[in-house]
């Protein structure tokens, strides 16, 4: 079978109508084995690259796109210890939640994979504040069976890479519409302090009362003053 190539100067790209949406399992067993043990891969679509070297959006490819995927070399934090660098220019990964097991469903083959979640962080550990951009880090480890209880353990990780599925978490509808909504309220607090300022001469005493209870609020107390002294300002020009 011939190998195919969708690998164009560090950058993966698919003909058009293709979509690369490969389970957990395929990440661990088709690519991720494939890669560690030098077999041939089902495609070349991804790309080689160390993630920590790299600001998320700054990573090659279309950071438009769902997701990217690359094959990242273990590159150890300290010289004597085996804790992964996770620290890129304007920021870190920060491991969150439990990690998740992932087994193959062809046959037992004393492997195991194991996806972690990370969450990136802008800023300086233990300070810095949290992102949309979220990672999937998929290992390769071990399965080693007890004879006791046959029970079976993590064993040892394979290999000296990672693969990495990298992708921007979306934000919840709700949220968004609570944005929109803020957005439109600021927006009429400002065309009604704007038009309050303007027409005070000409206010009938019996709108006192409506004027008060919008200056209530410390927003509408900002922007009304910020919009009179610009009309001061331009009065004395």
């Amino acid at each position: 079978m011939e190998k195919l190539n969708f690998i164009k100067n560090g950058v993966s790209k698919l003909p058009p109508g293709f979509r690369f949406q490969p389970t957990d399992e395929e990440l661990v067993f088709q690519y991720l084995k494939c890669k560690i043990f030098s077999s041939q891969l089902p495609a070349s679509i991804i790309p080689e690259i160390n993630v920590s070297k790299y600001d998320p959006w700054d990573l090659p490819g279309n950071c438009g796109e769902q997701e990217r995927y690359f094959f990242s070399s273990k590159e150890a934090k300290y010289r004597n210890g085996n804790r992964m660098n996770r620290t890129t220019n304007s920021g870190y990964w920060k491991a969150t939640g439990s990690d998740k097991k992932i087994a193959s469903s062809m046959t037992n083959i004393g492997i195991v994979g194991v996806r972690k979640t990370l969450v990136f962080y802008h800023g300086k550990s233990p300070n810095g504040s949290r992102t949309d951009w979220v990672m999937h880090e998929y290992r390769l480890l071990t399965l080693e069976t007890t004879t006791s209880n046959s029970s079976q353990n993590y064993g040892n990780e394979i290999g000296d890479w990672v693969l990495c599925r990298i992708f921007m978490k979306k934000r919840s509808d709700s949220g968004s519409m609570m944005m929109k909504n803020d957005y439109t309220v600021m927006n009429e607090a400002r065309f009604f302090d704007f038009m309050s300022v303007h027409n005070n001469s000409a206010m009938p005493p019996n709108h006192s009362s409506t004027s008060s209870s919008c200056s209530s609020s410390s927003n509408f107390v900002e922007v009304s003053s910020y919009d009179h002294e610009q009309t001061s300002a331009y009065a004395d020009f």
